[in-house]
């Protein structure tokens, strides 16, 4: 059970670092899979925002729950079922949605560009003694959607890397889901 609970939580933190949307993700949970086929299914709160007719601020509380990965156009993405509530600013329901999306998936996070470490240094110049002690210098990229240097220095940076291709990730993505289940 506890490696459920971890591998639900990996899976999590995986999908939300890949979406990058505004909606957020809280905690995940399993849920019962209607329609007689047993297993469970990985189910991931949100909430957002948006513009209501009355010029005011509408809240969409509701769930993904994620039903397995897949490549669109050569890209990764997930497809599963969007429950929501949608609120306006007068805290009245204006409608409920429920329907299978597809949410195209973006990887994003760091790299690391340099690592120096030059030890301490000592000058004696003329008289004048200089200590520097120990410097270190890190340098690292976050990439992601709109960090087009970050993007372009992780590229970079993993350009002899044996990257495993799409399919064969949205495989094991698909396999690990399978285990949640």
């Amino acid at each position: 059970m506890r490696k459920l609970a971890l591998l639900a939580s990996l899976l999590v933190v995986a999908l939300a670092a890949f979406t990058g949307a505004s909606a957020t993700a809280s905690t995940a949970t399993q849920t019962a899979a209607g329609g007689g086929g047993g297993g469970s299914a990985l189910t991931v709160p949100i909430t957002g925002t948006f513009t209501d007719a009355l010029g005011g601020l509408g809240t969409v509380t509701g769930s993904f729950t994620l039903q397995k990965f897949t490549l669109v156009n050569g890209s990764l993405a997930a497809v599963g079922t969007l429950t929501a509530t949608l609120t306006n600013s007068l805290g009245q329901v204006v409608g409920t949605v429920t329907q299978q999306v597809t949410i195209p998936l973006t990887a994003s996070g760091t790299c690391q560009i340099l690592h120096l470490e030059l030890g301490p240094i000592d000058l004696d110049l003329l008289g004048l003694v200089v200590h520097v002690d120990k410097i270190v210098i890190d340098i690292t990229a976050q990439s992601g959607p709109g960090n087009l240097l970050g993007n372009l220095l992780c590229g970079i940076a993993h350009l002899l890397d044996q990257g495993i291709p799409t399919n064969q990730l949205v495989t094991l993505l698909n396999n690990l889901l399978a285990l949640l289940k």
